[in-house]
């Protein structure tokens, strides 16, 4: 029974990775680069899924997709207890890592060759995709590794608001669980060896990442 949580947690991931990839790289430019009122409360808002216990963050997604939800009400779109309500989880217990990694990578970016570009005639989508994104992009890639490796590990939200059916949204961390509760440890080992292999793959490369930006990290 190893392949139905395995591919599920792929799936749950592939998806959420691509909004974690567009929002998060979205936000974190915006939050380098400009500032407007609000500028620190936005910017905490979206860190608090690192700092509020899971069980929080399961709540407050419970009221955003569940009952008297705009999105149940208005649209008659009912995403609980479906592996699309574990990628949403899965997004935003992520989300915040790769936000703050490509905010911290883009103002890294020296602002004077920016400007130079914009001396130039660059419009700002030439400047950010000609100068700021590859000067930035190992850090980029390196938070986007890491949001990965949590979001593929995610337990407590996905759990509140997808549950944990097998063939349906049991994803491995849940079924690692699930195994445990039933004493089926050559289950629950076998998915722990996946989950440490993937998330050693995963830190590893966010590791390289860095030793390529730094030489001396080797």
């Amino acid at each position: 029974m190893i392949a139905p949580p395995l591919l599920l947690s792929l799936r749950v991931i592939l998806v959420a990775s691509v909004f974690i990839l567009g929002l998060g790289l979205g936000a974190g430019t915006l939050l380098a680069r400009q500032r407007f009122p609000g500028h620190i409360v936005v910017s905490t808002l979206l860190n608090l899924p690192l700092v509020l216990p899971p069980s929080v963050v399961g709540y407050g997604l419970l009221l955003t997709l569940g009952r008297g939800s705009p999105l149940k009400e208005w649209f008659g779109i009912d995403l609980l207890f479906t592996w699309q309500a574990a990628a949403i989880a899965a997004t935003v217990v992520a989300l915040p890592l790769m936000v703050e990694s490509t905010r911290a990578a883009i103002a890294s970016v020296n602002p004077e060759l920016e400007a130079a570009a914009r001396t130039l005639g660059a419009s700002e989508l030439e400047v950010l995709g000609r100068i700021t994104l590859p000067l930035a992009y190992r850090g980029i890639l390196a938070g986007f590794g890491l949001s990965l490796a949590r979001g593929l590990g995610e337990f407590g939200a996905t759990l509140m608001v997808a549950g944990s059916i097998p063939g349906r949204t049991q994803t491995m961390p849940l079924a690692i669980y699930d195994a445990v509760q039933r004493q089926d440890y050559t289950l629950a080992n076998a998915l722990v060896l996946i989950m440490t292999s993937l998330a050693f793959g995963l830190l590893w490369w966010v590791r390289w990442l860095e030793g390529t930006r730094n030489p001396n990290l080797h």
